[in-house]
């Protein structure tokens, strides 16, 4: 019985390799699809590692200031840090005195003389600082909102660091990432559905040309898991060359960036980081378009054949 199920299995599988052959110029057109759709795909894939790579970055980078006043007494200040580390979007929380928000200020401002001479000459005039990381920067306006409580403001000499200019730069950096990501998304459905219809009429008219065959199987007593077999293949063998095919041309499109390109970075889009990302991933985004590109397939052809075969069995 097992040897039978093997026998079946290999004359499927090879009536579907050569139905493949014998449908190039249907398969190409079909694969041409599916190779945009897939590179697509990919291409998301590493542009939103390294999104969130340079994401990751910035947010390390990033931290809001909250500038205390004199009067407030250690029992306030520890009762804010103790507050703002409460926060979900806060990373984590540190606390400067005068004397080391002066050290960091020098140190930040080591070339400058003009600076140091004029703040020397005067008592220290910088105020004690907590500083605050956030997790996510899309969730920043959370601290703020805290911040601007009555109860914690009276405690705060001047308004926290993330306002004014520094507030529309970093908001404009989180709009820009979730509104390319989103175009992502989309453009990764909308070819997804393209793809499965091309397929499915590609299946459709391979069945079409063939279905005096189909007739034929069907007086001889074929079961309809035998007859659909091969165009599921045939499917298959268009997902799996698309994937391979898809992961070619980012590979050259990466090697040609890499030579062409002396820049490391297009605007957010790190160029380095995202040839690095494919190269350590690269059998993980294999796998990936290769499972993406056999289900579509296998799906589209599944659903078309099974029309084809309800409507010649009515």
């Amino acid at each position: 019985m097992k040897q039978h199920r093997l026998i079946t299995l290999w004359r499927i599988t090879h009536t579907g390799i050569v139905n493949f052959i014998r449908n190039i110029s249907l398969a190409i057109a079909a694969m041409a699809v599916m190779v945009v759709t897939l590179t697509i795909v990919l291409f998301s894939l590493i542009t939103n590692a390294t999104f969130n790579n340079t994401i990751d970055q910035i947010t390390s980078k990033i931290d809001v200031s909250v500038f205390l006043k004199d009067s407030d007494t250690k029992a306030q200040t520890d009762q804010l840090l103790a507050q703002l580390k409460k926060l979900p979007n806060v990373k984590s929380v540190s606390y400067l005195s005068k004397d080391q928000a002066l050290k960091q200020y020098e140190k930040q401002n080591a070339g400058n003389e003009q600076l140091l001479t004029a703040i020397n000459e005067t008592s220290n005039p910088l105020p004690a600082t907590i500083l605050v990381k956030p997790v996510d920067l899309n969730k920043i306006q959370d601290i703020k909102d805290f911040l601007s409580k009555p109860d914690v403001a009276a405690l705060q000499s001047d308004q926290p660091s993330y306002s004014g200019d520094r507030k529309e730069a970093i908001d404009k950096i989180t709009h820009a990432t979730n509104v390319l990501r989103k175009i992502g998304i989309i453009a990764i459905v909308g070819f997804t559905i393209i793809c499965a219809l091309i397929i499915f009429n590609t299946i459709q008219m391979a069945i079409f040309n063939r279905r005096d065959e189909i007739q034929i199987q069907r007086l001889l007593g074929a079961s309809t898991n035998y007859i659909r077999g091969p165009f599921i293949v045939e499917s298959v063998i268009y997902g799996i060359l698309s994937a391979v095919i898809s992961v070619l041309i980012i590979n050259a499109a990466f090697l040609a960036s890499s030579n062409a390109l002396q820049a490391s970075s297009l605007g957010l889009l790190d160029i380095n980081y995202a040839s690095s990302y494919f190269g350590s991933h690269f059998f993980e985004l294999l796998a990936i378009q290769l499972v993406l590109g056999i289900v579509i397939g296998a799906v589209s052809s599944t659903i078309a054949t099974r029309r084809y075969l309800k409507f010649k069995t009515k």
